[in-house]
């Protein structure tokens, strides 16, 4: 194999820890030995001595890409597509489209993904997992129902439907949610605080690091996902791999890694729904049979997320964009 010099572009670096810099540092990581590195922007210091570009996002990375193709037109370019390119800027916005026609081939991060794209443009795109280690099932309480949702307080991932969610539930229906993420839109984590005060059963905790996040994940019953638009949600795979099953809006981005076929999800913006699937999980009777249900489904989807399998799915994306 060929030892290759390659760059990846994100828009969002460590100290946004946001998915973009997890995808960007995975993937450094996974593209040993080649020499692989991370920039907010390309071309830099460093340019000249690259050979292949890797492009997240297809709008906010849209300068690099068109800088790469004008001085080394398509060989090497590779665009990855996030939930709001593929749901959102590629039906508008002229500097995403470019982003498409220029790349020598893109990525989606999602079963359903190419489906989105412009039919001219399917052909040169392909299906990447992103991974996460197999993390061991922790124990979990029998005396109540722990449901975790995480992921930063913006619009995109409409908190707002959890919050009201848990303003349906009874006080005593056993169900508690913690709700992880940064205020990244003031106004929702002021939406937060107030859930908090009137629903005592419901605790915002703020960002959390990586590490606390996952243990809680791995001790909850459920993780809760409410997604208006998503490119491969990670913490789906963080769930799946530790063994919780996840409840989850009905969008591509979901059900293209969940499986079309998935039992656990409700329709997006649906607060009513959400609750009425919690309550069906802590149903005296028949809650741990739907909770195991849901936790065969996902077990069943875990192979596609394990770290091999990214790996050689992205040599061989690397050596094609530079052969082909």
């Amino acid at each position: 194999m060929q030892k290759l010099r390659v760059v990846i572009v994100s828009p969002a670096l460590a100290d946004a820890n946001n998915g973009n810099w997890q995808t960007a540092r995975r993937w450094q990581n996974l593209l040993s030995p080649h020499s692989a590195r991370i920039v907010r922007q390309w071309p830099d210091a460093q340019a000249g001595e690259d050979q292949v570009l890797l492009a997240l996002h297809a709008r906010r990375s849209a300068d690099s890409v068109l800088a790469w193709h004008t001085q080394r037109s398509q060989r090497g370019l590779g665009v990855v597509l996030t939930g709001t390119d593929l749901y959102r800027d590629i039906t508008h916005d002229p500097q995403a489209q470019q982003s498409l026609v220029l790349a020598r081939s893109l990525v989606v991060l999602q079963g359903l993904g190419i489906a989105s794209l412009p039919r001219i443009h399917q052909a040169k795109a392909r299906i990447i997992f992103q991974s996460t280690g197999q993390r061991r099932t922790l124990p979990k309480t029998s005396r109540h129902l722990r449901v975790v949702m995480v992921g930063h307080l913006r619009d995109e991932k409409d908190p707002l439907t959890l919050m009201s969610a848990a303003r349906l539930l009874p006080p005593n229906s056993g169900i508690l949610i913690d709700h992880i993420g940064a205020p990244l839109d003031a106004a929702l984590g002021q939406a937060a605080q107030a859930t908090q005060t009137q629903c005592p059963h419901y605790r915002w905790l703020g960002a959390l690091p990586h590490a606390q996040t996952l243990q809680r994940i791995q001790r909850a019953h459920l993780l809760v996902h409410t997604s208006r638009m998503e490119g491969g949600a990670h913490v789906l795979m963080e769930a799946i791999c530790s063994g919780t099953p996840v409840l989850a809006s009905r969008i591509d981005g979901n059900m293209g890694l969940l499986g079309t076929d998935y039992t656990g999800v409700f329709e997006p913006g649906d607060a009513k729904g959400l609750a009425q699937l919690l309550l069906a999980c802590r149903a005296p009777l028949r809650g741990p049979a739907v909770v195991a249900h849901l936790q065969h489904q996902c077990a069943l989807r875990a192979p596609l997320f394990e770290p091999q399998a990214e790996r050689a799915a992205l040599h061989r994306w690397v050596q094609d964009l530079w052969t082909l």
